[in-house]
């Protein structure tokens, strides 16, 4: 009766958490979110009676600001802008409905996450429009900047907003390094031989140039007498869509804008010049480049910002009209073709493997140099996410060993974790390096490093045990393995794997090439000497045979992989840090003789 009587509360207790964490949702709402709502008038649209995009641009830039500013306690100012995809246009009478909130501070700047939705009051129909991320930097009034207070996030969606800040954080970084690796690949020199089309029908390229000078009046700053960020972009975006125009003689639709960097401020009193240009046109997009520059007087010119635009032409049904080539100009002219043949690809692999929901990335996305950022990103932000879960179901526990199941849209995740004695730097110095994982674990029989990309990313080949249902075959996986340590106090160090291809390492007779969707560990420090371990996999076909009995309750394998996990690193704990080594990769990228 006492043990039934106990159940009976402990379930209450539970029931009674579940409706204040439900209590909770409901009243909650992040102290840095900022809202801005604003019906379309005639006087914000362009001829087609749709909303200006730099009208929007402006928008977004002040609510951010706003946001920024409530966290900051202090002036701020636009630094940086990411990607933004425009999903569809706002007509007139239509409202538009921003918010945004900080989804990370950091030492001096913050990010900031901004969605912008549509809403018909006629239909009551909703729909997203675009989504950004913004950077913004807080300033002293009397100059300088300010040291700002950590973020706190307290529901899971900010759990991985703030998660995925430091990612985002680290690929905006690297930006510009990716452009220039790619420009000096020979691979990609030889792949993108310019042919300049002398035909009649190309268009040369200086016909599409457009210059326009711009006065910043009180009206353009905002209260630090500095020009609106967002300001800036709609004069860039009116020069841009008149270039884009001058290419074809139609009306351009703008669809994305590459993330970009504010060089320096404006001010009221500064002329603003804006330079546009069409760089390339491919098959049923543009893109167009433009450059902001500030003066006063007879001071030389300051560069302000540097943009690059796609548009595309429309037909009367909404679909993309095929455009003319481009002439470009000798010399610097044919340096920007070159550029947006680079850039297109980048915005092609960021869209593709970043912009897109894990479900729906395919498995083995082909790796190289040139996107192993974005998948770098992808890998960890991955992970991140799938940790942030929480409704992950105790399916077994022995002895402080949980294993965990999660199942989402027909796709089953499991979780293994437990607590180690050992410093969680330690653990992570010896569990990032794949290689030494057939020391404890029987489903690695071999695994070979073919190259060190970096200090923290690594392509391996894996080959593990054959099971009943493939005829006697071993599987052999090629995996992108990601490290990360920790952003801030508090962050777990996290080992990210993925599958990707390679063309030096295809398919071969007699193995079964396997699938990894997303798998690693994190590694959370709980105190000076003890780690929390959790091992994260979402079960492909290939990897769910090795974990199904223990799924089933049939056996208790992961308990003995763990603590076979657990005494290597309790026999390694005193050796010296390591990371993985491997050859150039000029020699590593040879096909592996098995």
């Amino acid at each position: 009766m006492r043990a039934r009587g106990c159940r009976h509360y402990m379930g209450r207790v539970h029931d009674l958490e579940k409706l204040n964490l439900e209590i909770f949702r409901a009243c909650y709402r992040n102290p840095t979110e900022v809202k801005k709502s604003q019906i379309v008038m005639p006087c914000h649209a362009n001829h087609r009676q749709e909303l200006s995009v730099g009208e929007l641009l402006k928008w977004m830039d002040s609510t951010a600001c706003l946001s920024a500013e409530r966290h900051a306690g202090c002036p701020c100012v636009t630094a940086s802008v990411d990607d933004i995809h425009f999903e569809h246009t706002i007509g007139v009478g239509q409202v538009i409905n921003i918010k945004a909130k900080v989804n990370r501070a950091f030492n001096t700047s913050m990010e900031v996450g901004i969605v912008v939705s549509c809403e018909d009051l006629f239909s009551d129909s909703h729909w997203r429009v675009c989504q950004a991320v913004a950077t913004f930097v807080s300033q002293r009034t009397t100059g300088g900047k300010v040291q700002l207070r950590p973020l706190v996030p307290c529901t899971q969606a900010e759990q991985v907003e703030h998660s995925l800040a430091a990612e985002r954080r680290r690929m905006r970084l690297v930006h510009s390094d990716i452009m220039k690796d790619l420009l000096t690949n020979k691979a990609f020199q030889q792949g993108t031989v310019m042919v300049y089309d002398e035909a009649e029908k190309a268009v040369p390229a200086e016909r599409t140039r457009v210059e326009s000078v711009e006065l910043v009046l009180p009206t353009h700053a905002n209260h630090q007498v500095n020009t609106f960020g967002g300001q800036i972009m709609a004069w860039m975006e009116n020069v841009a869509t008149i270039a884009a125009s001058r290419l074809c003689n139609a009306h351009p639709t703008l669809q994305s804008i590459d993330m970009f960097h504010f060089r320096g401020p404006s001010h009221v009193g500064d002329r603003l010049v804006l330079k546009a240009i069409v760089n390339n046109a491919f098959k049923n997009s543009m893109e167009v480049g433009v450059c902001a520059e500030a003066y006063q007087g007879e001071e030389p010119l300051r560069h302000i910002n540097s943009a690059f635009m796609t548009f595309e032409i429309r037909d009367r049904e909404g679909k993309p009209c095929m455009l003319p080539r481009i002439r470009p100009e000798p010399l610097e002219g044919r340096r920007r073709y070159q550029e947006a043949i680079a850039r297109n690809k980048i915005r092609l692999d960021r869209k593709y493997i970043i912009s897109c929901k894990q479900t729906e990335v395919p498995l083995s996305v082909p790796w190289d140099l040139s996107n192993q950022v974005y998948l770098s990103y992808n890998n960890v932000s991955a992970l991140k996410m799938l940790a942030a879960r929480n409704n992950w179901l105790l399916n077994s526990e022995k002895n402080k060993v949980s294993l965990y199941t999660l199942e989402e849209k027909q796709v089953l995740s499991f979780k293994v974790e437990t607590e180690v004695d050992i410093p969680a730097e330690r653990a992570f110095m010896l569990l990032s390096d794949l290689s030494k994982r057939v020391e404890w674990d029987p489903n690695y029989e071999r695994c070979e490093l073919i190259l060190r990309v970096d200090d923290d990313d690594f392509l391996y080949r894996v080959v593990t045990p054959s099971i009943a249902n493939q005829g006697g075959k071993v599987q052999d996986f090629i995996l992108l393995a990601s490290r990360r340590p920790p952003c801030d106090s508090g962050d777990p160090y996290v080992i990210a794997l993925r599958s990707v291809t390679l063309p030096t390492h295809p398919p071969t007779e007699g193995y079964n090439r396997g699938e990894v969707l997303c798998a690693g560990f994190s590694i959370l420090e709980v105190s000076k000497n003890i780690s929390k371990i959790s091992y994260f996999n979402q079960a492909s076909p290939e990897v769910l045979p090795y974990i199904s009995t223990d799924i089933a309750g049939l056996s208790s394998s992961f308990y003995g992989i763990f603590c076979a996990c657990n005494t290597f690193l309790q026999e390694n704990r005193g050796d010296h840090a390591s990371t993985p080594q491997s050859q150039p990769p000029s020699s590593t990228l040879k096909s592996t003789q098995l």
